[in-house]
């Protein structure tokens, strides 16, 4: 969103550990975004088709945006059920009054 945007190049201004994140062209974009946002919607219009659909995703919290392209990826792919089945441990054998010797 505009909003996690700017807090993001708030934060890499103001947080001298994140200036490094910020290039002259990401200022140039921002200068931009209007234009940015107007040829993204275009291309959505002109690309988005149902053999080949637009995933969009929700980038404002990054983890989550990740978690959910992998989900999709995922779900897009048919595979097979390979969930193992239970473990069940068998008992364990009677000791019949083995002692262990002490490590030395």
């Amino acid at each position: 969103s505009n909003e996690e945007q700017e807090r993001r190049f708030q934060k890499r201004i103001f947080h001298p550990e994140k200036h490094w994140k910020l290039s002259p062209m990401d200022l140039q974009s921002r200068a931009r975004w209007v234009e940015y946002s107007k040829a993204k919607d275009a291309m959505f219009a002109h690309t988005d088709m149902k053999q080949a659909p637009w995933f969009v995703v929700n980038g404002d919290d990054k983890m989550r945006a990740r978690l959910n392209v992998i989900t999709h990826l995922l779900n897009m792919i048919d595979y097979e059920d390979l969930t193992p089945q239970p473990i069940v441990l068998p008992p364990r054998q009677d000791e019949g009054g083995y002692v262990r010797p002490p490590i030395s």
